[in-house]
């Protein structure tokens, strides 16, 4: 038997999804026609406290189609030096959208110092770009799945908006965040001006990501998915997997953060781990391998044993508790582990 923790992407549809996905009503989206994802992108919305929403392919198109509906060509996006759009989106905002981005180094708790991102923020020159938008994460991926609470959010956007910046929302595991702190989901995205969120990581939905904003800015984003080639037709078959996520697999989330806890405390016990199980509040955990062995070498000697697992570069390994995962193969990876450091 194989426990594959490299992601929450892994997951696979609940047999509800499988049945409202078989007996979905459709039309054409691309034509604006298709129930399904009407629904699903009303309800989005509402869930998220913004006007309208767009329903994209993934979480990677939905932040593209968000910044280049947000800025022009040239413009500056303030981005932490370890954000999602930045080392893992093959550099789509530069490529196609003609924009910088400028780093300020993430906290190891995912945040920005906001002192460091004013200092960011271009002064107004014929020779600068201009400063149009603040990208922040929650919850960040490679800051060990570090969550964002509402006061830092507020203080975030207060300070965007008061410098004449929009900030836009790398969401895709929001849910995992609203939960982790045990507030409504609208106290995280209430203040920034558009956010993405994904169906298709711990939602356990086979594709799908929403974006969501003002009834206008999705109007033009609209039009820009259309454009890089996201335009769909009856998308309402992978839709409906997407209403039935949002009704019944938000609150189990809490399963996955407490797996990661109890994987995090594991694995800390390790000779040869390096770990702080305590930085550990959603569902994914980061550790760096010390002891001679390099984080490659360990990752292959996992596999061989059935335990897959990422590589997040230099000495660091990856694993994420998603649906799917028990308590039981949470025990079970530990073990594996231990018994690959032991050697």
């Amino acid at each position: 038997m194989t426990i594959d923790l490299r992601s929450d992407t892994v997951t696979h549809p609940t047999p509800e999804m499988r049945r409202a996905m078989a007996e979905a009503e459709v039309g054409d989206d691309g034509l604006g026609e298709d129930p399904t994802v009407i629904r699903l992108e009303e309800k989005a919305a509402r869930m998220m406290g913004k006007e309208a929403a767009l329903f994209v392919p993934s979480g990677t198109m939905g932040n593209l189609v968000a910044l280049l509906t947000h800025t022009q060509r040239g413009d500056e996006v303030i981005v932490g030096d370890r954000a999602h759009v930045f080392l893992n989106e093959v550099g789509g905002a530069s490529a196609l959208g003609g924009l910088l981005l400028r780093q300020v180094p993430n906290q190891p708790n995912g945040t920005l110092d906001l002192d460091m991102v004013e200092a960011a923020i271009r002064r107004p020159g014929l020779a600068f770009p201009f400063s149009r938008l603040l990208c922040l994460e929650n919850t960040h991926n490679f800051c060990s799945g570090a969550v964002l609470d509402a006061e830092y959010t507020q203080a975030a956007c207060d300070l965007a908006h008061r410098r004449g910046l929009s900030v836009h929302l790398d969401g895709a595991r929001i849910f995992n965040a609203a939960v982790a702190l045990g507030v409504p989901v609208t106290r995280l995205t209430g203040p920034v001006d558009t956010v993405t969120f994904c169906l298709s990581k711990g939602l356990s939905c086979p594709v799908g990501s929403l974006l969501c904003g003002e009834k206008e800015f999705i109007a033009r984003a609209r039009r820009v998915r259309r454009m890089v080639g996201g335009g769909m037709r009856q998308a309402g078959i992978v839709a409906a997997a997407g209403l039935v996520a949002l009704d019944t697999m938000v609150e189990r989330l809490a399963e996955d953060h407490a797996n990661a806890r109890a994987l995090a405390k594991g694995l800390a016990s390790i000779p040869g781990v390096v770990l702080d199980p305590e930085r550990v509040q959603t569902n994914i955990v980061i550790f760096d391998v010390a002891g001679g062995r390099s984080a490659p070498e360990v990752l292959e000697a996992l596999a061989a044993k059935g335990l897959k697992v990422s590589y997040v570069g230099g000495a660091s390994l990856r694993m994420v508790t998603h649906h799917g995962i028990t308590a039981s193969d949470v025990e079970e990876a530990v073990e594996i582990t231990r018994g690959v450091m032991g050697r």
